[in-house]
């Protein structure tokens, strides 16, 4: 068994003295040998060798990632024939973007989620089933294959989707974790439910859950984690990541926010003009890289509007903490005088019934505003289900988006497009932005 890793645990003081010496050597790796910041360094007058500490990012502007889109190759600081793995994001917001790995970064990558599953109380003893592919480039698949190999526990690559496989599976081979989109597990609780399967009896008792939020902003559950957790008595531990940092942050079972891991990535909540905001505001996630060859990222935005937190956790830990994304700076919505934002739309439609699946799409009308077009699989296809879908969404949304009813199999098609490795939940047709899920 690998030892836990420890760096999280020491004084907040020693983790920012570590992470000023990884960033003064990135920084000085960068100027060597990566073509964008060596152009970015120049342009904007930047001594790289004045880098010394944290507070000294926010004289570099902020890396997009749109750049990354525009000028792929020349963030790469490898020879060729020092890449290994060719990865890409999922273009959930605008193209996909390639992520070039070296052997050290797999390693890396591998360390990560070990710290990962170990800080979801994760040990050798465990069984994991991944409910998610491992294939399309798709980075976290990988990762947490690597990452429990690294863990020395067991683990079942079944894949995406089918829950009678995954339930045939389970009973078979008894494990005790999965590894999957929460919306999913919904899934297989129905299936449960539907085929006398009896949740209490299953060996199944936590979840790590990936790519769609479990909390609200308080971090007391939302819809969708409270619904797993009224059917199953299983521990969900949230998770935050993305293929550009190659880092993830995990929760504890305190349940207070996903943990930095602190070798591996220096987080800053940013405003609109690339500044730190004031401790507890909402900021936009802004990453630097420790310890990545092949593609090393500084001042990274991801676009996801997050707040931190960093009083000590119960757990022992003192890194900070992310919030669930309380929003996405591309999936702002502006309609008729109200800002929503996606995670807080797909909230207010989980709490409803009589939708069984749905996708949201924004795109400009004549007068160039936002209108908000709700494709919708409902449970029936009823006046009154109609009438009671129409009445919930004006009542909580104050403004009535457009509704389009689709079949199962229309659904499926909208949701999985050709190459789509999760559900497709946002298109954005606004202007040149499209994208989605």
């Amino acid at each position: 068994m690998n030892e836990l890793p420890s760096l999280s645990f020491q004084p907040a003081q020693q983790i920012k003295a570590y992470q000023e010496k990884k960033l003064v050597n990135l920084v000085q790796y960068l100027k060597v040998n990566s073509p964008f910041y060596r152009r970015l360094f120049h342009e904007n007058n930047i001594d790289p060798d004045a880098i010394r500490g944290i507070e000294d990012l926010a004289r570099i502007p902020p890396t997009e990632k749109e750049h990354l889109q525009l000028y792929n190759k020349d963030f790469v600081c490898v020879p060729q024939h020092q890449i290994v793995e060719y990865m890409a994001t999922s273009g959930t917001v605008g193209s996909p973007v390639t992520i070039a790995l070296t052997e050290n970064d797999l390693q890396r990558l591998a360390y990560n989620e070990y710290s990962s599953f170990a800080c979801a109380d994760g040990s050798a003893s465990d069984i994991y089933q991944l409910m998610l592919t491992l294939d399309r480039q798709f980075m976290a698949g990988i990762a947490y294959y690597l990452g429990i190999r690294k863990l020395g526990a067991g683990q079942v690559r079944v894949g995406p989707g089918v829950p009678s496989l995954q339930w045939e599976v389970i009973e078979r081979l008894k494990p005790n974790a999965i590894v999957a989109v929460p919306s999913f597990i919904v899934k297989l609780i129905q299936y449960a439910k539907e085929n006398g399967i009896d949740l209490s009896r299953s060996s199944v008792k936590k979840a790590i859950c990936i790519g769609e939020n479990l909390r609200k902003e308080d971090l007391s559950l939302n819809v969708l984690g409270s619904r797993i957790t009224e059917d199953w008595n299983i521990q969900l531990y949230s998770t935050y990541a993305s293929t550009e940092m190659q880092t993830a942050f995990t929760e504890c079972s305190a349940g207070k926010g996903g943990h930095q891991n602190p070798e591996l990535v220096i987080l800053e909540l940013i405003d609109d003009n690339g500044r730190p905001v004031a401790a507890g505001e909402i900021g936009e996630v802004a990453i630097t890289t420790l310890g990545v060859e092949g593609m090393p990222l500084l001042r990274y935005k991801t676009g996801d509007l997050c707040r931190a937190f960093h009083e000590p956790c119960s757990c022992g830990r003192h890194t900070t903490r992310l919030s669930p994304v309380i929003g996405r700076k591309k999936q702002m919505i502006k309609f008729k005088g109200t800002t929503l934002f996606a995670p807080a739309l797909f909230e207010i439609i989980h709490k409803m019934d009589a939708i069984k699946e749905y996708v949201a799409e924004v795109y400009s009308n004549e007068i160039g505003t936002d209108e908000v077009l709700l494709y919708i699989l409902p449970s029936n296809t009823s006046e009154e289900t109609d009438g009671k879908i129409k009445t919930y969404l004006q009542a909580r949304l104050r403004v009535m988006p457009h509704i389009r009813y689709l079949t199962r199999q229309e659904m499926q098609q909208l949701q999985f497009p050709e190459g789509a490795r999760k559900p497709v939940k946002f298109i954005d047709k606004r202007g040149a932005a499209n994208g989605g899920g």
